[in-house]
């Protein structure tokens, strides 16, 4: 029998996710399926490089919108969705009564919109990034805001999504 290869967790084990903090994470689709959106042509070197939601894509939007509502304690700063990923700046405050871990929330907006897609959309894990400062927090601020427009350059960028 083949032996499949062991797991490698993503977690930081000596860290609680329960704990206050920014984390900035990265959801991907399963296979790097591009079917969350389309990059579209920038119009003019001033403007932003628009982006146009799929179904999907729409659909993970109003979720990733509704955390705030949904869960005392905890903000989405920031997020992007790209075509075949998301990424997103939580700021979990247990002070203002959330109660959850980093985990579960993700697990949550996976599981919310791969039902509301009627098939699986994400792969298995995420990965995660616990902010230290705000001159961090600002580079990924600025980070988000120009990821559509290097989205050839990027690393989850494939030939399929341009």
């Amino acid at each position: 029998m083949k032996k499949l290869p062991d797991r490698v967790t993503l977690r930081l084990r000596e860290y609680d996710y329960k704990s206050n903090g920014v984390y900035f994470v990265t959801v991907c689709t399963d296979d790097r399926q591009s079917i969350l959106c389309d990059i579209l042509p920038q119009t003019d070197m001033f403007s932003s490089v628009p982006t146009r939601l799929t179904k999907i894509g729409e659909t993970v939007d109003q979720a990733i919108r509704y955390i705030d509502q949904m869960y005392d304690g905890v903000s989405v700063l920031d997020s992007i969705i790209m075509p075949n990923h998301i990424h997103l700046l939580i700021m979990i405050d247990h002070d203002n009564g959330c109660e959850l871990s980093l985990s579960t929330i993700i697990g949550r907006l996976k599981s919310f919109t791969t039902k509301r897609a009627g098939r699986k959309i994400w792969q298995r894990s995420f990965h995660d990034h616990i902010l230290r400062d705000g001159e961090e927090l600002q580079r990924y601020y600025t980070y988000l805001s120009d990821n559509p427009a290097l989205w050839a350059l990027d690393k989850y960028y494939t030939e399929e999504c341009a």
